[in-house]
């Protein structure tokens, strides 16, 4: 089978479940600290009920987290675990080391943040840094294409991976499925993103694990 192919078998079977990709979705928070928040806990996780609650959550104590470098100075003077209620250290580092990198690459704001990763030369430095940071998987490199408002973005999660092995595509390579989604995207005129988030509201919130799926390695998102 070939991307081209498997687009198709695509297409066919979102027609027949009535899922399509011309509504346009915005996503991401206008506040860094949220933004940050947003993709360290979306991994594997009920995005309503505990991802959203806490990023704006964070919003909301911490306004001067808007940006990157009011965001690590309110690391130096609050307890992020207790303003977002989240006790797990893993997740809670990989906050901050991802807010590290931010700043090294003079990302500050949300607007920052999409002209970098539009710029192919600081895209490729910014993505390189960020999958250095412990738990940053391909995923969640591709999550912040989303928070962005790039049109691009689509984030192959366990969600994705439902329909497209009900759609009978037998790979679940990361790379190779997402290709297939932006090929159907752009079979019909969508954005990528669009159709990322049409497929993961048709999936919902608690999905089954599809057989085969097989990540990159433990821990990564």
């Amino acid at each position: 089978m070939t991307v081209a192919s498997d687009a198709a078998l695509l297409l066919d079977h979102l027609d027949s479940i009535g899922v399509h990709g011309e509504v346009r979705v915005e996503k991401g928070w206008d506040h860094m600290g949220a933004n940050l928040a947003d993709a360290a806990l979306q991994h594997r996780q009920d995005y309503e009920k505990v991802v959203r609650k806490r990023a704006r959550a964070l919003k909301e104590a911490w306004p001067d987290a808007k940006t990157t470098s009011g965001f690590l100075e309110c690391l130096a003077t609050d307890d992020l675990a207790a303003v977002i209620d989240w006790r797990g250290p893993d997740r809670l580092q990989q906050i901050k080391d991802m807010a590290a990198v931010l700043k090294d690459h003079q990302v500050e704001e949300a607007g920052d943040l999409r002209e970098a990763l539009e710029d192919p030369a600081r895209r490729h430095g910014l993505r390189a840094a960020l999958d250095a940071v412990r738990y940053v998987g391909p995923k969640t490199l591709d999550y912040f294409d989303i928070l962005a408002g790039l049109s691009i973005g689509v984030a192959v999660d366990s969600r994705l991976l439902t329909i497209t092995e009900a759609a009978g595509i037998t790979s679940s390579g990361y790379d190779y499925v997402a290709s297939a989604i932006r090929a159907a995207a752009d079979t019909r005129g969508w954005r990528h993103g669009d159709l990322d988030a049409a497929l993961w509201a048709y999936v919902g919130d608690r999905p089954a694990k599809p057989k085969g799926m097989r990540r990159r390695a433990v821990g990564s998102c």
